[in-house]
């Protein structure tokens, strides 16, 4: 009766009938209990969500938050930069909304690893971690849902629309800390949550009877044998049925329900659709949302291509943290935007840029981090930091920190392999409030 750790499928998390009334979900539970537990030191959480905003590609960083004004035009490129509300500090002309709430911001210059290929780059900005051909690293998001679990029946780890990359699941940890995935972009005119509704032809009274039938098969079978196991299984179900079930984590879902001033605010496209339901997931309690917007591969026509994608992200950002702000739950949710590295200096012979990761820029906000503060720096042609630079390791400690989790924790990878959440790295104490 005990189904190996990694049986559970991504796009099963929440079905419901799918393995027997929604065994797979139930799984996740039970699963997540056995969960070795060591005791650490504690630390204070300071956030309690994380909206993480990935543009997948590698976003020009001269084109967004580090502009070379001064430098040649073969490295600052063809677009010009604008103040921001911090004196002395501007932004590349694509984000002039942006530049407006820069006080409320917290951007790292001096971000900065050694993989230039995308897939490898991307792992490291999941992870923490540099991709080893041994062990598949777990990215944020199940380790956060490892550690905490569910809040409010919603699943603690979600990805807008779809997970975007293998390395946002689960790695060595059980599938069962693996995303919940919507299915569906949430800017689409029909959009609807996969697996968040009965199956067709089951309805709230047949239900009901599904859950009578394996009550009595649990109770059959808690007669026969005393398993704590089984005793212990009744709780996973109840779990499991009061997510289904829940009207509050449907509603959570249901972006509909925001007035159409709200939709246009954030833009009815996907970069705003998708960073508002962002927002209505945190405010209903999952812990961490996964993002992503656009694809910034820009090795040709860099100019063209930001002036394309970047309005509507502009847009969307800045109402994101306007409207997290207002309400209160900025100071407890820290929102990161990031790509998997930054472009060349130069513009290459088809007005573009290629792979760099030697340097380039994260811009966050909230989640008990300073205000109005631009961390590090790239030297004159944003070719390499030049003070204070940020790995990775360091960025995915700081992150932990703030969410109260020991970063030095080890969890358990197969063969009793202890793994520490984030090898080396430090938390980068600068960043915070």
């Amino acid at each position: 009766m005990t189904p190996p750790l990694r049986t559970i499928g991504r796009r099963g998390f929440l079905t419901v009938g799918a393995c027997g009334f929604g065994l797979t979900l139930s799984d996740l539970f039970r699963l997540r209990a056995r969960a070795e537990q060591k005791d650490y030191a504690p630390i204070e959480a300071k956030a309690d969500s994380v909206i993480h905003i990935f543009l997948p590609g590698g976003l020009a960083h001269q084109e967004s938050f580090d502009p070379k004004p001064y430098a040649p035009i073969e490295y600052r490129g063809e677009m010009g930069s604008i103040d921001t509300a911090l004196p002395g500090e501007r932004f590349s002309e694509t984000l002039p909304q942006t530049s407006r709430i820069a006080d409320k911001l917290t951007v790292i210059r001096s971000m900065t690893h050694g993989e230039a290929a995308h897939e490898r780059g991307t792992h490291n900005m999941f992870t923490g971690y540099r991709p080893s051909p041994a062990l598949q690293y777990p990215s944020m998001g199940s380790v956060i849902s490892h550690e905490y679990g569910p809040r409010n029946n919603l699943p603690p780890y979600v990805c807008v629309p779809n997970m975007p990359n293998e390395y946002a699941g689960t790695g060595y940890l059980s599938s069962a800390f693996s995303p919940f995935a919507l299915g569906s972009d949430p800017a689409r005119r029909n959009f609807r949550v996969q697996d968040l509704d009965l199956p067709g032809g089951v309805d709230d009274s047949r239900f009901a009877t599904r859950r009578s039938a394996l009550d009595a098969v649990n109770d059959y079978f808690r007669r026969r044998e005393s398993s704590d196991e089984l005793t212990a299984m009744d709780s996973f179900y109840d779990r499991a049925y009061s997510l289904i079930s829940s009207p509050d984590a449907r509603a959570a879902f249901d972006i509909n329900a925001e007035p159409e001033e709200v939709r246009n605010a954030y833009g009815m496209n996907q970069a705003g659709q998708r960073m508002l339901m962002a927002r209505r997931l945190v405010a209903a309690g999952v812990r961490m949302v996964t993002l992503t917007y656009g694809g910034w591969d820009m090795h040709n026509q860099v100019t063209r291509g930001m002036k394309r994608l970047m309005p509507s992200f502009d847009q969307a950002f800045a109402a994101l943290i306007n409207d997290l702000d207002r309400t209160g739950l900025l100071d407890r949710t820290l929102v990161m935007v990031s790509s998997e590295f930054g472009r060349t200096p130069k513009i290459n012979r088809t007005a573009g840029r290629d792979h760099w990761p030697k340097v380039f820029s994260v811009a966050l906000a909230g989640g008990g981090l300073k205000r109005g503060y631009i961390h590090g720096a790239s030297n004159s042609t944003a070719s390499d930091p030049d003070r204070d630079p940020v790995g990775p390791e360091d960025l995915a400690k700081t992150v932990y920190h703030q969410l109260g989790i020991v970063a030095d924790k080890e969890l358990m990878a197969p063969g009793d392999r202890p793994i520490e959440i984030v090898d080396g790295g430090r938390v980068v104490d600068e960043l915070l409030a």
